[in-house]
């Protein structure tokens, strides 16, 4: 009777102390505030694929906010598994103030591990009634834009970047007296700077706040669905900058939460066609060659400018226009 009871209680000991099964896993996918829609679509895409690659279950949750805001919450503790993000800086900083990711991330996934890209466009209301056609338009005295604060968002990087970019090509990459001129009132033709793109979304649509909506191209789509095309026009400007969506595993919280194996397909399955197709129905541009050719229509040529073109790379971008003191505070002071 002893030795049944010791072998029982050994059993049940044994089962909890059991490591939690693969099923219970959970992941913590840390992303840009205005990709929550996408992500709740992606997770049970995902989700159906690893029960069938596996016959196991996961529970993956989320983190929105700025992107910047949630490289730094991952510094200060948060314990994200997978980061998709909209700027390369905001990932590469996770590697040089932590060696949080890997220092080749950027060759862990195709395409420079940047699974979907965008560009940036302009949400007008219908009919357009201040004509807002070209980035010149968002200078002009009587036009107000809406967009996210530079110094917290990726998106409004992008903005800014891109207005420079047009700057440079007409005015010509030398005469940084105009470009300066330009990109002054521009700025100061911000109605409000929110945090981030869905804060500036929010501002603009549901506040009513200015003639225009400066954000991605994907989000512009996405918001004259969502709230009306009776009520929405998209201006895509002819010239603009290419976008990119880094994303990388963060291997420390990874290996701690022993999510790696899980962490590394959830990011691999972003470049699988159906996740393709499913980006594209958030009005991304992909790379999957089959989806790109079934969506060719939805997507107006654009001149795609590099960051490296205008500013040389976004490390020197940061250092010259972001940092504190930089070009972009010089411009905003009246």
């Amino acid at each position: 009777m002893k030795v049944f009871k010791t072998l029982a209680l050994s059993a049940l000991l044994a089962t909890s102390a059991a490591p939690v099964s693969a099923a219970e896993q959970t992941l913590l996918n840390s992303s840009y505030d205005i990709a929550r829609e996408l992500f709740a679509d992606y997770n049970p895409l995902f989700a159906a694929h690893w029960q069938e690659k596996t016959g196991e279950s996961v529970t993956i949750k989320q983190s929105h906010g700025g992107s910047s805001a949630q490289a730094r919450a991952i510094m200060q503790g948060l314990q994200a598994d997978v980061v998709t993000f909209n700027q390369v800086t905001d990932v590469q900083v996770l590697y040089d103030r932590g060696k949080l990711v890997d220092k080749n991330w950027k060759e862990n996934f195709p395409n420079s591990s940047s699974p979907y890209y965008s560009t940036t466009a302009f949400l007008v209301r219908k009919g357009n009634p201040k004509n807002i056609e070209n980035w010149d338009d968002l200078a002009k005295d009587d036009v107000a834009s809406v967009f996210p604060n530079p110094k917290t968002s990726g998106n409004a990087r992008y903005t800014y970047l891109a207005a420079l970019g047009y700057a440079q090509k007409a005015f010509g990459k030398d005469n940084t007296e105009q470009q300066d001129q330009f990109l002054k009132q521009l700025l100061a033709n911000v109605a409000v700077f929110d945090t981030g793109g869905r804060g500036a979304t929010t501002s603009f649509v549901e506040r009513g706040i200015g003639d225009v909506l400066v954000t991605f191209e994907s989000e512009v789509n996405n918001i004259r669905q969502q709230y009306g095309s009776d009520k929405y026009d998209i201006v895509v400007p002819k010239t603009s900058i290419l976008a990119e969506f880094p994303v990388a595993v963060v291997e420390r919280n990874a290996k701690r939460n022993g999510t790696t194996e899980l962490a590394t397909e959830y990011l691999s399955y972003l470049y699988s066609e159906k996740a393709q197709r499913l980006l594209a129905d958030f009005n991304y541009r992909v790379h999957h060659p089959d989806v790109v050719k079934d969506n060719a229509d939805r997507f107006p040529e654009v001149e795609l400018l590099t960051v490296e073109a205008i500013a040389g790379s976004w490390d020197q971008a940061m250092k010259t226009h972001f940092a504190s003191g930089g070009k972009l505070d010089q411009l905003q002071r009246r």
